[in-house]
């Protein structure tokens, strides 16, 4: 069976960016605006927006920027209830914070999904919601739709880890009004930072411009996809002058990073869930271990695994994370890892705190481990005899002396 690899280091940068980062190097034109027409970042956002089958995207400094600039395109009021699920990277309800809103947050259920009854019971008292693909476990979102298509309130999806995940024939980021996506290191697309939004709506897409920091007309500088220029004319017409400037631009460089890896994705998707699934089949088979299935529809594109634990004590999770380590394997469990970024009961800097016990219960046995697509199955096999035979070492133990 082939040794592992260090799984926590990031994918490399294809060989085909480096003439072009040599090319910037030489010439210091790392600023989006320089470049009269073509320049490496309006051209990502239309190569990526034909990726996904969006009319328009508008590429940012990170997807914390596109979450933010999404709530400020859609004009919500200041202290506008922004329904968050209460599973999801601090970043998430700070970006609503940012925005002048307020975050509420939703209960996630043992699958890491949406729970519905929570989410319509609070649907009535919000003006937005973001929906957080998190770790790529798409929620019901022909459900989530109805019910806020219903209401008339805009949907933005949190696609950080979903790019290339597809629910029901359509790809995630489609689905709401304005889907964002990153780019850091540890995403399907390297760049080390980095984040884009897609849309179709005209308005929203101008607005995020300007106000990502295209002073003057360099709004003109977005307009590559010519299908789509006059609607875009008029709408930069229309907001020329009237919104603020937060400057959360790409640079090309970043840009330049992010092109030659866009046609690899595809790949790249199919590796990553082919490693996620025979992985999960062969833990999911311990007594200690369950894979939540995915939703019927659901076609994901896993960067990373994740699995609970079941009738274990605190003790023996601490003693499997630690068995598995020792193996080579980092394990993150969510609520017992100190200060964890995706514990909401850490995120302190909320105005509205309260409890979710269904959200802390799952997320106390929730685990997380990386599972790059670059590996071979016989290399997640390992992994996977690592996991189970962790949990087989530590459960073995507790039965033996009673503990």
């Amino acid at each position: 069976m082939q040794d592992l690899p260090n799984m926590h280091d990031a994918d490399a940068i294809p060989a085909e960016a480096r003439s072009e980062i040599d090319r910037l190097f030489a010439t210091g034109d790392l600023f989006r605006y320089h470049a009269p027409e073509n320049a490496p970042v309006s051209v990502v956002e239309a190569e990526f927006a034909a990726l996904l089958g969006a009319k328009y995207a508008v590429a940012v400094s990170s997807c914390s920027a596109a979450l933010f600039l999404s709530l400020k395109s859609l004009g919500l009021p200041r202290d506008a209830r922004v329904m968050v699920p209460a599973f999801t990277f601090a970043a998430v309800p700070s970006a609503v914070i940012h925005a002048d809103c307020i975050p509420v947050l939703c209960e996630i259920g043992e699958n890491y999904r949406i729970d519905l009854t929570d989410f319509e019971a609070k649907i009535d008292d919000v003006d937005a919601v973001i929906i957080s693909h998190m770790r790529g476990h798409t929620s019901d979102m022909d459900a989530i739709m109805a019910l806020c298509d219903a209401r008339d309130i805009p949907v933005v999806e949190d696609a950080a880890h979903s790019l290339g995940t597809v629910w029901n024939g359509r790809n995630i980021g489609t689905i709401g009004k304005i889907g964002c996506f990153s780019f850091q290191s540890y995403k399907m697309v390297n760049a080390g930072e980095g984040g884009i939004l897609i849309t179709d709506d005209a308005e929203l897409a101008a607005r995020a411009v300007i106000m990502s920091g295209a002073y003057e007309h360099n709004w003109k500088k977005h307009m590559l996809r010519g299908d789509n220029s006059a609607d875009l004319e008029d709408a930069f017409a229309k907001w020329q002058n009237k919104l603020p400037l937060y400057n959360q631009r790409m640079s090309n460089l970043s840009a330049v990073v992010i092109r030659p890896q866009l046609p690899l994705l595809a790949k790249r998707v199919e590796d990553g869930r082919r490693n996620h699934d025979h992985t999960a089949k062969l833990i999911d088979q311990s007594p200690w271990i369950t894979v939540p299935a995915p939703l019927a529809g659901e076609s994901r594109a896993p960067d990373s695994l994740q699995f609970n634990l079941t009738g274990m004590s605190d003790a023996d999770v601490h003693a499997f994370v630690s068995a598995a380590a020792a193996e080579g394997v980092k394990v993150q469990v969510f609520g017992m890892s100190t200060d964890n970024a995706r514990a909401f009961w850490n995120w302190e800097f909320l105005p509205e705190r309260r409890e979710l016990p269904q959200t802390r219960s799952m997320l106390m046995r929730a685990c997380d481990t990386r599972l790059p697509a670059r590996l071979t199955i016989e290399q997640c096999e390992k992994v996977a005899d690592i996991l189970t035979g962790a949990a087989v070492a530590v459960m073995s133990t507790t039965r033996a002396y009673g503990t």
